[in-house]
């Protein structure tokens, strides 16, 4: 026998299901998955895991808006895919979503294309910004940790004075690769 069951979820401890509560339980769910944590992994979140783990063909999976599930369009396709698989519909209230229907499906994968072509954008922004940076002279990543005349000097005491790695290691606080590195320069 199909089923309709809800999945609720906020971002913080300090936030409230209880809208999402209300949502899903006038959608008919006669069961609802509820946590509190991030978004940004649904391998993160065990109460989504158990819900998509328990629907079987048949049954209707109710979410209030579809970030409440997937945070990214990789996520949501991979759990849309999981779904459709098992033969389970989702429906998303809040976006007039049912994946039953073709036409709440055509709509599913328009959110995901313009979602997938937002997060493009923004890379390309991000990419755009960080050369631009790097042209201007900022530097990423961590601070090295000897600085040119360090180098230099650990290199001369290696050769004129015979320093072993271990000893050249404890002398300038830096790991055996770090002293490696500066010899080899």
């Amino acid at each position: 026998m199909s089923q309709v069951v809800g999945y609720a979820r906020v971002s913080s401890i300090g936030q409230s299901l209880e809208v999402q509560h209300e949502k899903l339980e006038a959608a008919g769910c006669a069961r609802v998955w509820s946590e509190k944590r991030s978004g940004r992994h649904a391998d993160n979140r065990p109460q989504l895991q158990a819900c998509l783990a328990y629907v079987r063909e048949g049954d209707v999976l109710v979410i209030t808006r579809l970030d409440r599930m997937a945070r990214s369009v990789l996520d949501l396709a991979r759990i849309t895919d999981e779904l459709q698989r098992k033969g389970v519909a989702l429906r998303v209230l809040d976006q007039f979503i049912d994946t039953s229907t073709a036409e709440g499906k055509l709509m599913l994968h328009m959110i995901s294309a313009f979602g997938e072509f937002e997060a493009d954008i923004r890379a390309a922004r991000q990419r755009d910004g960080i050369l631009l940076a790097q042209r201007n002279g900022v530097r990423f990543g961590r601070k090295a940790a000897l600085t040119d005349d360090q180098k230099g000097r650990l290199r001369r005491l290696r050769a004129d004075e015979g320093y072993s790695v271990e000893q050249l290691q404890e002398r300038f606080h830096v790991s055996r690769a770090t002293v490696y590195r500066a010899l080899g320069q």
